[in-house]
C-alpha cells in the first residue's frame, strides 16, 4: 500500500451493472468534485453535470455572503440533481454534488436508486490549499470548517468508493477505474 495515497476503500454493495455507471462525485468544497467528475465522465464516455449549476440563485447569494446553507435550502437543489440522475438511468452519467450527509445521499437515491458515490476525501490542509487556488468561486473558504463539521462519510451499506484527493485528477480517475473494475469482478 502506498502510504501517501491510501488504497481506495469501497463501501456497501456495488450498484454498477454491465451498463454505464451513474455516479455522484461527493466531498467538501475544494475537494475537486468538478474537476474529477468532468474527467471521470470524459473517460467513461457519459454526460457530466456540475451541482453548482443546479443551485437556485437564493442559495448562491447565501453562500456568497458567507452563510452556510441549511437543509431546507438544499432540498430543491438535491431534488434537481436527483432528477438529473434519474434522467440518466441506463445511459450513465457523472454529477458532482457535495452530498455531505447521509440524508442528502438518501434523497438523491430516492430519485435514482442505482447511483453510486465517489467520495473525494482528504485532510483539511490539502483541501484548504486546493480551495485557495479557486479565486472567485461563490463558496468562500470561510465555510470549509462548516463543510467538514457536516460531513458524514459513506457507510458500509452505501454503494461507493472513497478516494484520496492528495493526488492528480488523472491519478484519482485511474484509482476509481481500477476500483470499479475490481467491483465488477465481485
Amino acid at each position: 500500500m502506498n502510504e501517501q495515497h491510501p488504497t481506495p476503500r469501497t463501501t456497501g454493495p456495488t450498484s454498477e451493472s454491465a451498463g454505464r455507471p451513474l455516479l455522484v462525485v461527493m466531498g467538501v468544497s475544494g475537494s475537486g468534485k468538478s474537476a474529477v467528475g468532468a474527467a471521470l465522465a470524459q473517460r467513461l464516455g457519459v454526460p457530466f453535470g456540475d451541482a453548482d449549476d443546479f443551485h437556485p440563485g437564493a442559495n448562491i447569494a447565501k453562500m456568497s455572503a458567507g452563510t452556510p446553507l441549511d437543509d431546507e435550502d438544499r432540498k430543491p437543489w438535491l431534488d434537481a440533481i436527483g432528477r438529473w440522475l434519474a434522467d440518466h438511468e441506463g445511459d450513465g452519467g457523472v454529477v458532482s454534488c457535495s452530498a455531505l450527509k447521509r440524508s442528502y445521499r438518501d434523497r438523491l437515491r430516492a430519485h435514482s436508486p442505482t447511483a453510486s458515490f465517489v467520495h473525494l476525501d482528504g485532510r483539511r490542509e490539502v483541501i484548504a490549499r486546493r480551495q485557495a487556488s479557486r479565486p472567485g468561486h461563490f463558496m468562500p473558504s470561510s465555510l470549509l470548517d462548516s463543510q467538514f463539521a457536516t460531513l458524514e462519510p459513506l457507510t458500509e451499506d452505501e454503494p461507493g468508493v472513497v478516494l484520496d484527493v492528495d493526488q492528480s485528477v488523472d491519478a484519482i480517475v485511474d484509482a476509481y477505474l481500477a476500483t470499479a473494475t475490481g467491483l465488477s469482478d465481485r
